[in-house]
C-alpha cells in the first residue's frame, strides 16, 4: 500500500510520528508513506476531503470544527498519540506559585501559529474566573518572536511548545510557570481520513494504527537520548542535547499515550474549550468524529517488536 502522509507542521511534540517514519514502522506494516506538509496547517484536513492526500495527523480540533460546519463531511479520527497539551506558560520572572490571577496584570504573547493552544488556555482561564478578553495580549507574533521579546522585556509571560520552552530555561531567558499538560487529558493529536477511505480500505487504518502501537512500545522503552538520535534529523538546527531535553520533559508530563485509544475524556475536554472560545458553536458527538475500532483490532492482535 502507497499513501501519501501529512504532517500539518513541525514540532517536537510530534515525537513517535517521527520515529514511526525514521523506524520504518509503517514499511513493517506494507504500508509505503509519502510524508509531505501542506502550505499551512489548516489545509490538511481540506487536502483529505479533495483527496489530495490519503491521511494526515492533526489535531481532532479539526474533526470538530469540519463536523461543526457540515455533520456529513465525512471526516474521521483514529489512532491517538498526543494525548495533553503540549504548550508552557514561560515567564521572564520565576513564579513558582503561579496562578492564572497572575496573567492579569502581564502582557502575554499567545500562539498565532494554530488556534488550539490558545482556545485550550482561554478556557482554563474561564474556568479559573477570568475573562479572557481583559488580558493584554498580542496574538499576532511567531512564538519565535515572543519569545525574542520576552528576552527583551516586551513581553512578561509567552505561551510556546518544545523546543522553545528548553532554549528559554537552558538560555536563562525564562522560567516554567504553567504546563498544559498538568489539565489532564486534552486530545490533541491522531490520525483523520476520509470514512469513505477508511470504509473502502480498513487494512490501511488498521497497519498505520498497528504501526503506531509498535512505535509507542519501543518508544516508551528507550531513553530519550536514543529517541533524539532518532528523530535528529528532522531537526538539523538542534543542538542534540536540547532536543533529548525537550523529549524528557514532555515524558515526565505524559504527552504521550502508550495506546492508541482516543478515549472520550480527552475529546469532551478539548470540546469544551473550542466551544467556550467560539471555534465550534454545537456539541459535536464524538461517535460522530471517531473511530477507535482499529485500535481495539490492533490492541488485542498480537504483533512482534518493531524492529529498530
Amino acid at each position: 500500500m502507497k499513501i501519501t502522509l501529512y504532517e500539518p507542521l513541525r514540532g517536537v511534540f510530534y515525537t513517535p510520528f517521527y520515529c514511526a517514519v525514521a523506524l520504518d514502522a509503517f514499511g513493517q506494516e506494507g504500508v509505503s508513506v509519502t510524508l509531505k506538509r501542506p502550505t499551512f496547517p489548516e489545509e490538511a484536513a481540506l487536502d483529505v476531503l479533495s483527496g489530495v492526500v490519503d491521511i494526515t495527523w492533526g489535531g481532532p480540533m479539526r474533526l470538530m470544527n469540519h463536523h461543526d460546519r457540515d455533520p456529513d463531511c465525512g471526516l474521521v479520527g483514529f489512532c491517538e498519540v498526543v494525548t495533553r497539551d503540549p504548550f508552557y506558560l514561560v515567564g521572564r520572572e520565576p513564579n513558582r506559585s503561579f496562578r492564572f490571577a497572575d496573567l492579569i496584570t502581564m502582557r502575554l504573547g499567545s500562539v498565532s501559529e494554530v488556534p488550539t493552544p490558545w482556545l485550550c488556555l482561554q478556557d482554563d482561564l474561564r474556568r479559573a474566573g477570568i475573562d479572557p478578553g481583559t488580558l493584554d495580549r498580542v496574538e499576532d507574533q511567531s512564538m519565535a518572536d515572543n519569545l525574542a521579546a520576552l528576552e527583551s522585556g516586551a513581553l512578561n509571560v509567552v505561551q510556546v511548545f518544545e523546543p522553545y520552552v528548553e532554549q528559554a530555561v537552558r538560555g536563562g531567558i525564562g522560567h516554567i510557570w504553567y504546563a498544559a499538560s498538568s489539565r489532564g487529558p486534552t486530545s490533541y493529536t491522531c490520525f483523520y481520513g476520509k470514512s469513505s477511505t477508511l470504509q473502502a480500505r480498513p487494512e490501511l487504518p488498521l497497519a498505520m494504527t498497528r504501526a503506531m502501537l509498535r512505535t509507542l512500545k519501543w518508544f516508551h522503552a528507550q531513553s530519550s537520548e536514543t529517541i533524539a538520535g532518532t528523530i535528529q534529523g528532522y531537526f538539523p538546527d538542534l543542538e542534540p542535547v536540547v532536543l533529548a531535553s525537550a523529549i524528557k520533559r514532555y515524558r515526565c508530563h505524559g504527552l504521550w499515550g502508550s495506546d492508541p485509544v482516543l478515549p472520550p475524556v480527552g475529546f469532551v475536554r478539548l470540546k469544551c474549550s473550542l466551544l467556550s472560545g467560539g471555534f465550534i458553536t454545537r456539541d459535536v458527538p464524538f461517535d460522530a468524529c471517531v473511530d477507535n475500532h482499529f485500535a481495539d483490532i490492533a490492541m488485542a492482535s498480537a504483533f512482534p517488536p518493531l524492529e529498530a
